[in-house]
């Protein structure tokens, strides 16, 4: 990873930058820091919370809460368990993060694709004259089971309208909804260069809902490519590097 793009690893400062910006707020889904009082405000709104650490990647260390008929159920990778309060649920949370920052974010439930649930990579890049493009979209689907999506959680990548047409969407919504991620993704590029100097690249993390509607779940400044060798059709590969070739970017 020679190449130059600035990294920007707190989610939570990710997530108010986009805030900020109208344009954005019906795209982000409610996300408050992790303390105690915040943590029964989501219960009582949600019944799907997601405990994310701020500075995490991959997927890792993200437990889904569940709202249960006796409690509330954890599940941290396949690992299940079940509290009978919400304050002993915020001790064993309490406990988990130790010192680090977490936060809290209201779970969305993702589309699935002939059962098994996805969410969307929105890949942007900036090409040597500063505009920013949306390149790439592709599909990141779950291994049934997991709490996240990604690659290196057992997942598999697809590619979007594959993916979107298993989930029962029809062409022209597919179509539609490309324009719309690729436009967010351009917006996104624009709303990160007016905080901070630097980046190159950024890969949206996007939910589907069943209804069809985007949610942006996180942007990653160091989104990770080498997935999509994986496809049969290496075309999307060869589009990300084709771009990235101008900012240093050759894997």
């Amino acid at each position: 990873m020679k190449y130059k793009s600035s990294t920007i690893k707190s989610k939570w400062k990710k997530t108010q930058w986009l805030l900020e910006d109208s344009y954005f707020r019906k795209y982000v889904p409610v996300t408050l820091t992790f303390n105690k009082k915040k943590l029964s405000t989501m219960l009582g709104d949600y019944s799907n919370v997601y405990f994310k650490p701020t500075g995490g990647s991959g997927g890792n260390n993200i437990i889904r809460i569940r709202k249960t008929d006796g409690g509330y159920q954890t599940q941290l990778n396949t690992k299940k368990t079940t509290y009978s309060s919400s304050s002993e649920l915020y001790r064993e949370l309490n406990r988990f993060a130790g010192k680090r920052p977490y936060l809290l974010q209201k779970g969305i439930r993702l589309a699935k694709s002939k059962g098994k649930p996805f969410d969307i990579r929105v890949m942007v890049q900036k090409t040597s004259q500063g505009k920013w493009v949306s390149t790439v979209l592709f599909t990141k689907i779950g291994s049934p089971g997991k709490v996240a999506t990604n690659y290196n959680q057992g997942g598999s990548i697809g590619t979007f309208h594959k993916t979107m047409s298993g989930a029962g969407f029809n062409s022209a919504f597919i179509q539609k909804a490309e324009s719309e991620l690729k436009e967010v993704g351009v917006a996104t590029g624009y709303n990160f260069d007016r905080h901070y100097r630097g980046f190159k690249e950024l890969g949206l993390d996007v939910a589907i809902d069943s209804s069809g509607r985007p949610w942006i779940l996180e942007v990653n400044t160091r989104p990770q490519v080498y997935p999509l060798k994986n496809l049969k059709d290496r075309s999307l590969y060869k589009r990300v590097l084709s771009y990235g070739k101008q900012y240093g970017r050759f894997k």
